[in-house]
C-alpha cells in the first residue's frame, strides 16, 4: 500500500503558542457547494438537549498538563453536531466497512452508524461493504437497515466480515464512484487507516463530494493520540477469565504454573491492566520490556523462588514479548501477513517448553499453558465499550454530515475529536516502562524488571521534565499521557469511576462530547 505522502495537515496558530490540526473540509477543494440547516434542531429525541451544536470554534487540547509560561500546545477540531450540514437527507448514500482482525464492539459500531444515519439525519441508503478493501470491487454489498442491525451488537465479530490486504486505490475508488457513495465509514486499525487515507486523496484528487471517515479499531490499544481504542476493556474483562482458570489449575496441584498468553504483538497493555485488575497475577511479561531466562535475576530464577515461597504461580505473557528469544533459538523468518504486519511466533507455546525442559532436571513441576487469544476477539463487546462506540459512530457521522472528510474520530482527554489521519498512523502507542503504572504492576507482582540498571539510568535521562511530573511526550510520545488528570489514569486510559460523567453521552457531558 502507497504511503499518503501529499497529505497536507491543516495548521492554524494562534497566540500562547496554540496550534490546531486541523482536518480537510469539502470547501477546501468545493468551494461553492450549498449547506442546509442540521435537521437535529426539529428532532425531537433532542428537544431536552440545551446546546443542539457543538461551537465552530471549539477545540480539544492534546497536553492537558500545562505550565503556566509554557506553550498552550497542539489542539484537534472537536467532534459533534453542527449547525449547517452539507448533505440533503435524500442525498446521502454511505456505505461501511471493518478490516483487518476482529475486535470486540465491531458490530456495535456499525449499528450506531446505520441508526445515527437513519434516525439523527433521516438517511435512508446505507450500504455495508461485504470482506474488508477488496469488498469494494470483488464481492456484493449488503443493504444495510434499523431493522437489519437491530440485535446485532450482541454478537461477536463483525456482520460484514473482514480481510487483510486487497487495498487497490483505484478499483476502490472507481466502485465509489460507479455505486454513487458519498459517505466512507472505515473502521480498522493503522494500516487500515493508511489506506483510507490513501483513499481520501485520490477522492480530493478527483475532485468528489465523498466524506470519508475512520474509526480506529485495535484491540492492543496502540493507536496513539487517542484515549484508548474500543474493545480494550472488553478484551481486558475476558482476560479475567483466563488468568482466574489458569490460578486455579495453578493453586489445585503441586508445584503448578498457569501460564496464560495474551494479545499485544508491539504493546502490552491488554497484559498489563489484566494483571493489575487480576493480583493473582507473579510475573507479566510484554514486549515493551526485554528479559531473559537464565542466570541470576532471570525468568528461571524467579519462577523457582516463587515455587519455593508460594507453591504456585501464575505467569502472564503478551504474543510479542520475548520475540528476540524466539528469533535466536527457532531461526524464525521474517514473514508478513497480508496487512504487513510481521508474524509472530508461538511465544506462549516455547516458553512453556523451555520451563518444562529446565525444571525437568530441578523440580517437579506441573504446567497448564491456556491461550485465549481468539476466544478474547470474538466476544460480543460489555456495557462500557458498548456506550464508547456509539459515541464514536456518531461523532463520526456528525463528522461526514458536516461536510469534514479525511479524519478518524476518538476521545482525546475524554473529549471527542477528528484528528488528521497521519496522526493515528505515524506510531504505535506503547507502555512505558518508566512510568508509574509499570511500576504499579512491578510492586503488584512483586517480579524482577529484567531491565538491566545501566538500561533504566538511560531511560530516565531521556528528556525529563523539570518538574518531575511523568509525560509521555517527554518519551516521544505526543499522546500527551498524565498523572493528574481526575478523567484519566496514568497510561492516559480513561477512568470511568474518577470522572463524574465518564459513560454519558450527553453532548455537555463534562467528560465525554
Amino acid at each position: 500500500m502507497e504511503n499518503p505522502g501529499d497529505t497536507q495537515m491543516k495548521l492554524v496558530t494562534g497566540p500562547g503558542g496554540y496550534v490546531l490540526e486541523d482536518v480537510p473540509h469539502f470547501t477546501d477543494y468545493l468551494p461553492d457547494l450549498p449547506s442546509y440547516p442540521n435537521p437535529l434542531q426539529d428532532n425531537p429525541a433532542y428537544s431536552v438537549v440545551k446546546q443542539y451544536f457543538v461551537n465552530a470554534d471549539d477545540t480539544v487540547t492534546q497536553k492537558i498538563v500545562v505550565h503556566k509560561d509554557g506553550p498552550r500546545g497542539v489542539h484537534f477540531r472537536r467532534a459533534g453536531p453542527r449547525q449547517r450540514v452539507y448533505f440533503g437527507s435524500d442525498e446521502v448514500h454511505a456505505c461501511i466497512v471493518t478490516c483487518g482482525g476482529l475486535c470486540p464492539g465491531l458490530n456495535t459500531v456499525i449499528r450506531e452508524i446505520v441508526c445515527g444515519l437513519y434516525h439523527m439525519y433521516g438517511v435512508r441508503k446505507v450500504l455495508g461493504i461485504d470482506g474488508g478493501y477488496r469488498g469494494f470491487y470483488a464481492k456484493n454489498t449488503i443493504t444495510l437497515t434499523p431493522k437489519f442491525v437491530n440485535d446485532i451488537h450482541k454478537r461477536g465479530g463483525t456482520i460484514l466480515g473482514t480481510s487483510r490486504g486487497g487495498h487497490e486505490k483505484s478499483k476502490i475508488v472507481d466502485s465509489i464512484q460507479d455505486r454513487g457513495i458519498n459517505q466512507v465509514y472505515i473502521i480498522g486499525g493503522d494500516g487500515t487507516q493508511r489506506g483510507a487515507a490513501v483513499i481520501f486523496e485520490e477522492i480530493r484528487r478527483r475532485g468528489l463530494k465523498v466524506a470519508v471517515a475512520g474509526i480506529p479499531k485495535t484491540i492492543d490499544n496502540d493507536i496513539p493520540v487517542i484515549d484508548k481504542s474500543f474493545g480494550f476493556d472488553t478484551a481486558v474483562e475476558e482476560a479475567q477469565r483466563a488468568i482466574n482458570a489458569a490460578h486455579v489449575e495453578a493453586t489445585s496441584i503441586e508445584n503448578g504454573i498457569g501460564l496464560v498468553k495474551l494479545m499485544g504483538r508491539y504493546s502490552g497493555f491488554i497484559a498489563m491492566y489484566a494483571t493489575l485488575a487480576s493480583r493473582d497475577v507473579d510475573c507479566c511479561l510484554i514486549p515493551e520490556s526485554p528479559f531473559y531466562l537464565e542466570g541470576s535475576g532471570g525468568l528461571y530464577e524467579y519462577i523457582e523462588k516463587r515455587l519455593k515461597e508460594n507453591g504456585h504461580m501464575v505467569i502472564v505473557i503478551a504474543e510479542g514479548a520475548g520475540q528476540d528469544l524466539l528469533s535466536e533459538s527457532l531461526q524464525s523468518l521474517d514473514q508478513q501477513d497480508a496487512s504487513g504486519n510481521k508474524l509472530l511466533q508461538d511465544v506462549g507455546l516455547w516458553i512453556s517448553h523451555r520451563i518444562k525442559d529446565y525444571f525437568a532436571k530441578k523440580m517437579p513441576i506441573n504446567l497448564k499453558y491456556i491461550d485465549p487469544t481468539y476466544m478474547i476477539r470474538a466476544i460480543p463487546s460489555i456495557a462500557s465499550d458498548n456506550v464508547y462506540c456509539t459515541l464514536l459512530a456518531h461523532s463520526a457521522v456528525h463528522g461526514a454530515m458536516a461536510g469534514y472528510t479525511g479524519f478518524t474520530v476518538g476521545p482525546v482527554n475524554a473529549r471527542h475529536a477528528y484528528i488528521p489521519f497521519n496522526r493515528i498512523t505515524e506510531k504505535q502507542n506503547k507502555v512505558v516502562i518508566t512510568d508509574r503504572m509499570w511500576a504499579r504492576l512491578l510492586s503488584s507482582t512483586n517480579q524482577p524488571s529484567f531491565l538491566n540498571p545501566r538500561d533504566i539510568a538511560k531511560s530516565k535521562e531521556e528528556k525529563q521534565p523539570t518538574t518531575g511530573i511523568l509525560d509521555s511526550e517527554n518519551f516521544k510520545d505526543r499522546t500527551s499521557v498524565t498523572k493528574d488528570n481526575p478523567c484519566l489514569s496514568a497510561t492516559g486510559l480513561l477512568v470511568v469511576d474518577n470522572c463524574k460523567d465518564g459513560i454519558s453521552v450527553a453532548e455537555d457531558s463534562p467528560c465525554m462530547s
